[in-house]
């Protein structure tokens, strides 16, 4: 039943800092591509403008529970996730870092938010399709996932979500959602926008170069360099890179040349050079194995203080991760609980008794 918006109530935090949203989840396990292309976006804008934006990264533990887990490997890769993060540069004095699970919000507006939302909406899903079409069970958690995502960053009103291409239609589905429950119950949630940032580097598969660099293929040795390998792990990976017959190191849109157009790709995000330059630091390289090998040196000059920095928060008991975890959930909350207070009014319910 439509209610008239109260001004008072609904001041959003566009009258503040513009709010970015993003979220990973912890399974597989984090890679250079997922460092070079996404992480190392959401530091830089950690670090410019702080009076301004104001990030949110949840590390998307119940979206990962869509698909089977096992719930020690669980627990293990959401610590490690949170400390790899920390590990690559979020500040969580400055980024609103949290575990999802965390902030018990997320769970309870995602189920007023599915009563608001027609069942057509996610039946039209492209992943949902495509994933179903690889399960012999389809779990609910699968089709209604969409609908958690869009209270995670409606409980923040966020202003931006920075998503690829396949996660925009999620956004989209947010946006109806949004609306939708303005309408119905008055003015609620700020309606966010998905934003494509400028791709920081498409790091492909060493092993097959056509291919992007995944997560859920990085287990696989030689696939791709993961953010834990130590330096003898990440030389041996490169070393092994597909590369062609040839001995020509410059960019190049062949395919049959992806591999060292892939090498090059790298070199060029981790130095910060151009094109240009990095074809010029080559030119008098002897061939592939000269690339390889200073490919290799520059990345475990990156990888390296990630990865130990990551090990000293995972030592012994842990305790500054703990505290930083817990930190996190309590700033989420801080802001979470409120909004979801919010759309219980709206709804007509109760208040809860203190």
């Amino acid at each position: 039943m439509s209610r008239s918006p109260n001004q008072d109530e609904t001041r959003s935090a566009a009258h503040g800092r513009r709010r970015i949203f993003s979220g990973i989840q912890p399974s597989g396990s984090l890679h250079l591509g997922n460092y070079l292309g996404a992480i190392r976006q959401w530091v830089r804008r950690q670090d410019e403008r702080s009076d301004e934006v104001e990030s949110f990264i949840c590390v998307v533990d119940l979206h990962a529970i869509t698909l089977p887990q096992d719930p020690e490997s669980l627990r293990r890769q959401t610590r490690e996730l949170f400390a790899l993060l920390i590990a690559c540069g979020i500040d969580p004095e400055r980024t609103t870092l949290f575990v999802q699970s965390h902030v018990r919000a997320h769970t309870e507006a995602t189920w007023m938010l599915l009563c608001a939302t027609p069942l057509g909406w996610l039946e039209r899903m492209t992943q949902y399709k495509v994933k179903a079409q690889r399960q012999e069970s389809v779990g609910a958690g699968l089709l209604t996932y969409p609908v958690l995502q869009a209270a995670d960053i409606l409980l923040y009103d966020a202003h931006e979500v920075p998503v690829g291409e396949d996660q925009k239609q999620h956004v989209e589905l947010c946006r109806d959602v949004a609306q939708r429950f303005n309408h119905l119950y008055g003015e609620t949630f700020v309606v966010p926008e998905p934003v494509i940032p400028q791709v920081g580097a498409r790091i492909m598969g060493l092993d097959d170069p056509s291919a992007k660099m995944s997560k859920s293929d990085s287990a696989a040795r030689g696939h791709a360099v993961l953010l834990t390998d130590p330096d003898a792990e990440i030389e041996r990976a490169i070393k092994r890179a597909v590369t062609d017959s040839g001995n020509e190191i410059r960019f190049s849109d062949d395919p049959e040349k992806a591999g060292v157009d892939n090498l090059l790709s790298i070199y060029a995000a981790v130095t910060g050079r151009s094109r240009a330059e990095c074809e010029a630091d080559f030119a008098d390289a002897r061939g592939y194995g000269d690339l390889k090998k200073r490919v290799a040196e520059v990345v475990v000059d990156v990888v390296g203080p990630i990865r130990e920095r990551a090990a000293e928060l995972l030592r012994g008991d842990h305790r500054e991760l703990d505290r930083l975890v817990a930190l996190g959930a309590e700033r989420a909350a801080a802001i979470a609980e409120p909004k979801l207070a919010q759309m219980r009014e709206r709804l007509g319910f109760l208040p809860a008794p203190r």
